[in-house]
């Protein structure tokens, strides 16, 4: 199920929410209509969530369905909220701490910000359960912004380069397309949230990328 959505007018809608196939995590105070649908979409229940007093839940967060990483700026009523929904969590101390920017994860595998240390990248393989490869995508290192994958499908940056592209494929085990967001943009995870029942779209987003967003996540079965 595919979904055109704004939060308060702003299709940004991956910056302030992440999800993953049991729940997605959304900034406070939508209207309670925008998180039936939703929930409805994804197939997920839905949790409000603030990060260090900030809305931009998916640029702090990042999960699959092991685990959790979040910024370690955010408050002890944060990780309690994220482990309630069944998560271990890591709170990421590095310098390169936006975790949903930085980290692009499913259930086989995770790419992460090259810049990460070593002992970062170990923790976070602990949590999520998967092994877990530094790398970028368009030699952009924030992976988390610049393509959303799920447990199907992989759609990214539309420079990526075939070295890249093939790394993906390795890495996480699914079919990997380029494409956009929002009438041109190519930080795929800025205007897509998805797992294997829905997509939620920035409102921007034309037919003909719509259409590859279904064909790339594996909707079009």
């Amino acid at each position: 199920m595919l979904q055109l959505l704004d939060f308060n007018e702003n299709p940004n809608i991956g910056i302030y929410c992440r999800a993953n196939e049991s729940v997605v995590f959304l900034q406070q105070q939508l209207p309670k209509k925008t998180k039936q649908l939703i929930g409805q979409v994804l197939g997920v229940k839905t949790v409000e969530l603030s990060i260090a007093d900030s809305t931009i839940i998916g640029s702090l967060l990042t999960m699959n369905s092991h685990g959790a990483i979040v910024t370690a700026y955010a408050s002890e009523d944060t990780f309690h909220t994220v482990k309630q929904q069944g998560f271990q969590v890591y709170p990421i101390k590095d310098v390169i701490n936006a975790a949903g920017n930085d980290i692009l994860a499913n259930d086989h595998g995770a790419l992460v910000h090259p810049d990460l240390k070593n002992a970062t990248v170990k923790r976070i393989s602990e949590v999520l359960g998967v092994p877990v490869h530094k790398g970028t995508i368009a030699s952009l290192g924030t992976v988390g912004m610049a393509a959303v994958v799920t447990n199907r499908g992989c759609l990214c940056h539309p420079k990526i380069t075939e070295e890249e592209k093939q790394h993906l494929t390795d890495v996480f085990g699914v079919p990997v397309m380029i494409g956009t967001v929002n009438h041109g943009f190519p930080m795929i995870g800025s205007g897509l949230v998805a797992n294997t029942k829905g997509a939620l779209i920035g409102n921007n987003t034309t037919g003909i990328e719509m259409g590859r967003i279904e064909e790339a996540l594996g909707f079009l079965d």
